[in-house]
């Protein structure tokens, strides 16, 4: 059963991947063409899906978070103020960081297939290879404030515990909003990040040097 929810769940993220990046037969082509409509498209269908995943009872690997500073997702509310996440690794550590905390975390930060980039245009990353390549015990993970990253990624550093690996998707109100930053995270951009919490330290705690 856990299997055939895990390719329902791929099938539909697959189609609407197809939908987001079939864009290259005109060679007049911008990047990002029908940006907001194909973000606002993939979150809502993600969505829904993880909602009938959730619905089952099946929580273990997908699930819906509110924002921080609001109450409990419930099913139904709007797509502005929630992030899906897909738990990769479960940690062991006991605890959660506070808004007003740091903390030490690899991370990549992904945008949606577009016209160049057909796994999406990686903007920020904490290592030099991929994560499935990096050596934890190398690595340095970066010091990273709770609040002084964006509304989604803040949101699931205050669920996550050490050595929780989870793939993070925020709409693009939870991100760089209807403006973006920079010139390739367009405005409307839903931004998926690969995070993986490895230590955090409470408000007035030095932050030691990684070892």
């Amino acid at each position: 059963m856990k299997n055939l929810k895990f390719i329902y769940l791929a099938v539909v993220l697959f189609s609407v991947m197809g939908f987001v990046s079939c864009s290259e037969k005109d060679d007049t082509e911008e990047e990002f063409p029908n940006w907001q409509v194909k973000n606002e498209t993939f979150f809502k269908n993600l969505k829904d899906s993880v909602n009938k995943l959730v619905a089952n009872g099946d929580t273990a690997e997908w699930t819906i978070y509110k924002i921080w500073s609001q109450s409990a997702y419930k099913a139904g509310e709007s797509n502005d103020s929630i992030i899906i996440v897909h738990k990769l690794i479960h940690g062991t550590g006991s605890g959660c960081p506070l808004y007003t905390d740091s903390v030490r975390a690899h991370y990549q930060g992904r945008l949606l297939p577009s016209t160049s980039y057909a796994s999406g245009y990686v903007f920020g990353q904490s290592y030099s290879t991929s994560l499935d390549n990096y050596d934890v015990k190398s690595s340095i993970p970066s010091k990273l404030a709770v609040s002084g990253v964006v509304d989604g990624f803040s949101t699931a550093l205050q669920r996550m515990h050490i050595g929780d690996r989870w793939i993070v998707y925020m709409p693009y109100q939870l991100g760089y909003g209807e403006s973006g930053s920079g010139t390739m995270i367009h405005g409307y951009s839903v931004l998926r990040f690969d995070i993986m919490l490895m230590a955090y330290y409470r408000a007035g705690q030095i932050v030691p040097a990684w070892k």
